[in-house]
């Protein structure tokens, strides 16, 4: 009986794909810099400058000038800024500057950047949890909610009044007539404490397991002098609120959960009758083939796997993940009792869904 062989592998292919790991390696090592970049300031510091010496540049930021030349390197190498090796010379290029620096919010890719160093702080731990299961706490990540909140500035706060509000009709001059909010997951609060501010007649709640991040929301309304924003840690599977609330929001936390379908029952419990849910989720598609012309999927399943679905895991949880997806996502508030489901996109936002949902009135 003849025996089949495969064939050989194309010889093309390979150096193709060798091609590709190069890219890859090298991106990696990028995206460590560019966050390095934005925690220090440089690309701030780089872009109010003309171009200017590594001197120049580390008298500016602060800095010293041997890490900041070697960091240079990287970005020019990465072609991120221009050098002009005769008068040794750098110079960030405004479009660059334009997705790089503070000023760039909401499209700040050199905070988002900082995830990947984030999620290698508990690398070994997610590796033994592959080997045995479960999951990794939230505590166990580093700068965790310092990142967090940035990236929150950027993908609701930024957005908030302008664009996500108006997707649910009325709901503006319902706050500025005056209602009671709650938000689930609330996180470090930027949030809450920018509706508190811009509504003073309607009354504020943020929620969150996690203490520093409670910690870090009652500080900045202090500073902010808000006296309708409270906050405080709570498991929210046992939110004890009985139709205490008209609005509830719920901003890229509820796939992180361990009971989501426990929380989102809750959430009905918690609103009065005709009270409105809005939640803010990742945009994605609860099968994996849909999701194969997502830009940034990659990126979506790699957090996942590193955060969003281990701390739900660690809590002994359902482990959504990041992609549970838009089907799951409408199937589940169905299920806990919502109406009137609709799913939103807003045009500059590739990212997230937003899901306005009603509970129906009393009958």
């Amino acid at each position: 009986m003849a025996t089949l062989t495969a064939p050989p592998p194309d010889e093309a292919k390979i150096a193709a794909f060798a091609d590709r790991l190069v890219n890859v390696l090298n991106g990696g090592a990028l995206n460590l810099m560019i966050g390095i970049g934005h925690r220090t300031g440089l690309f701030d510091v780089r872009a109010d400058l003309p171009p200017s010496t590594s001197q120049r540049i580390t008298d500016h930021a602060g800095l010293n000038e041997r890490y900041v030349r070697e960091w240079l390197g990287a970005m020019v190498c990465g072609r991120i800024i221009d050098y002009d090796p005769g008068k040794k010379l750098y110079h960030i290029p405004a479009e660059h500057a334009a997705l790089l620096t503070r000023a760039a919010v909401p499209v700040n890719f050199a905070a988002t950047m900082q995830w990947m160093a984030v999620l290698g702080s508990v690398e070994d731990k997610i590796v033994e949890c592959f080997r045995r299961g479960g999951g990794v706490h939230y505590e166990e990540f580093h700068r965790f909610h310092e990142v967090m909140a940035e990236e929150s500035a950027q993908t609701v706060v930024a957005a908030l009044r302008e664009h996500i509000l108006p997707l649910a009709d009325g709901l503006a001059d319902q706050l500025d007539r005056g209602i009671d909010v709650l938000d689930i997951g609330c996180g470090s609060g930027r949030a809450v404490c920018l509706l508190a501010a811009k509504y003073p007649r309607s009354r504020f709640v943020g929620y969150d397991l996690c203490l520093d991040a409670i910690q870090a929301a009652q500080l900045e309304a202090l500073r902010q002098g808000l006296t309708n924003a409270h906050f405080e840690t709570r498991d929210v599977t046992r939110l004890c609120d009985v139709q205490q609330y008209d609005l509830v929001t719920a901003f890229d936390a509820i796939h992180d959960q361990a009971k989501p379908e426990v929380v989102l029952r809750e959430i009905v419990v918690a609103l009065r009758p005709g009270g409105t849910f809005l939640m803010q989720d990742i945009l994605a598609s609860t099968q994996l083939e849909m999701n194969l012309d997502n830009p940034i999927a990659t990126f979506l399943y790699t957090i996942s796997t590193m955060h969003c679905m281990t701390v739900s895991l660690a809590q002994g949880g359902a482990g959504l993940g990041t992609c549970w997806g838009r089907e799951l996502a409408e199937s589940m508030l169905a299920d806990a009792g919502l109406c009137e489901i609709v799913v939103e996109k807003l045009p500059h936002d590739d990212m997230n869904y937003y899901y306005i949902a009603r509970k129906p009135d009393a009958k």
